[in-house]
């Protein structure tokens, strides 16, 4: 049997197009990457190192929530930012802060300060400091990629981050158990030089300026989420994925069904974690057909209900196979794959609806907006299912949970009709 034709294999492969033909975007997707591992490492060490510290999964629980705080509250001040100088310019300063504050990290652990304080408030400075980050780089990518190679760039994008979400936290614990805090943060510190080096080597990167824009402040940001207000497509991306995360983002359940439905403990969090991870870097790498779709709202309408519709699967296997029955456990785990590739196809429209529809001077300002739902939807859906649970089980809260989510997002496309007309060719806010 012959082999199939490079042609063929590249409409199913991930389409690499934007690292071949635009160099600047290459070299800002390689910095990314490589910080991106480092950054997921930290996220896992710091946990742990509390722990080890306090013994308490409250006092590690308070972790994510000093960084959600600044995350949320400087986000849309963070967009107005960019939006008022040049992109590049603040990427790179942003970067350079982040950096800086991971040889700290760093530095507290070689220096055995032993403070849950110092990590805490560590922690607060570096999420701030995405606020502003984060913004500018993804105002930056539509500045740099051509129209039609965005979906392309923000699948390439979506798949790293998805490798770091599964890599991370395995490099974290092998170098923490070999050699300590102090090497695992120390790896992060030298992996974010390769972020810096990528925002180094972009051009000047000023955006379109209109009036009130030039100066960040309550008026920039005003006029930001006064655009999101009367713009219907833009509008409903965020809200397709807040119907996901709020109502059916499975997470919070994983430990209650390592230690008693499922069985097996951290190993068992570890393979449901893992079989959402994969499936998202899957759909990463098989997403070279992505690229001639252009009824992009309705995809991501389709993928969010495939999302809610294998979670409530997720939920039924919990409740009706009996504990201990034979591909339980892996069932669960082929269950999340599929949520994860849905999640990881509806992120790559709702991404690029929002950089094609977004005029340029407002595209800080909206991935400002994008930082704060992208941060806020899980940590509610963490406390939505997790509430549930405790009245229900977790099988019950996992079933409800999804249904709601496809209910709630059929109803968003009913009232939104014009999303799922949204052309990629002719795109309209």
């Amino acid at each position: 049997m012959s082999s199939p034709p490079a042609a063929t294999r590249r409409r199913l492969f991930a389409d690499t197009t934007p690292l071949r033909e635009v160099p600047a975007f290459r070299w800002l997707w390689i910095g990314q990457s490589l910080a991106g591992i480092g950054t997921q490492l930290t996220v896992v060490t710091v946990g742990l190192q509390v722990y080890a510290l306090t013994s308490s999964t409250f006092a590690v629980g308070l972790v994510g929530v000093v960084a959600l705080v600044p995350l949320v509250g400087l986000g849309l001040y963070g967009g107005a930012l960019v939006d008022a100088h040049d992109r590049r310019r603040v990427a790179l300063l942003a970067s350079s802060v982040l950096w800086v504050l991971s040889i700290a990290i760093a530095a507290q652990a070689w220096w055995h300060v032993d403070s849950v304080g110092l990590l805490y408030a560590l922690v607060a400075l570096q999420s701030a400091a995405f606020a502003v980050n984060n913004p500018a780089r993804s105002a930056i990518v539509p500045g740099i990629v051509p129209r039609e190679l965005l979906p392309a760039a923000n699948a390439l994008s979506g798949t790293t981050n998805a490798i770091a979400l599964t890599v991370g936290p395995l490099l974290a614990g092998f170098l923490v158990a070999t050699w300590g805090f102090q090497a695992a943060y120390t790896v992060d510190a030298v992996t974010f030089v390769a972020a810096l080096v990528g925002v180094h080597r972009l051009p000047p990167m000023r955006p379109d300026v209109v009036e009130g824009s030039h100066r960040p402040g309550l008026r920039s940001v005003l006029e930001g989420i006064r655009f999101l207000a009367t713009r219907p497509n833009v509008r409903t991306t965020f809200l397709a994925d807040l119907c996901a995360m709020v109502l059916a983002m499975p997470r919070v359940l994983y430990p209650a069904l390592g230690a008693a439905e499922l069985g097996g403990g951290a190993r068992t969090v570890g393979l449901l974690g893992a079989g959402f991870a994969v499936g998202s870097v899957l759909a990463g790498l098989l997403s070279g057909p992505l690229g001639g779709v252009r009824r992009q709202g309705a995809v991501v309408i389709g993928c969010v209900a495939v999302y809610g519709a294998s979670i409530a699967a997720f939920g039924v296997v919990l409740v009706a196979a009996p504990d201990g029955a034979t591909g339980k456990l892996w069932a669960c785990v082929g269950l999340l794959a599929v949520s994860g590739a849905a999640d990881a196809v509806s992120s790559i429209f709702r991404g690029t609806i929002l950089q094609v529809a977004t005029p340029d001077a407002l595209r800080g300002r909206l991935q400002g907006v994008f930082i704060v739902v992208v941060a806020g939807g899980p940590r509610l859906g963490d406390l939505v299912l997790g509430s549930a649970a405790t009245g229900v089980g977790e099988g019950f809260a996992a079933l409800a949970g999804g249904v709601a989510c496809v209910v709630a997002v059929l109803l968003l496309a009913n009232v939104q009709r014009g999303f799922l007309r949204y052309d990629a060719r002719q795109p309209t806010p």
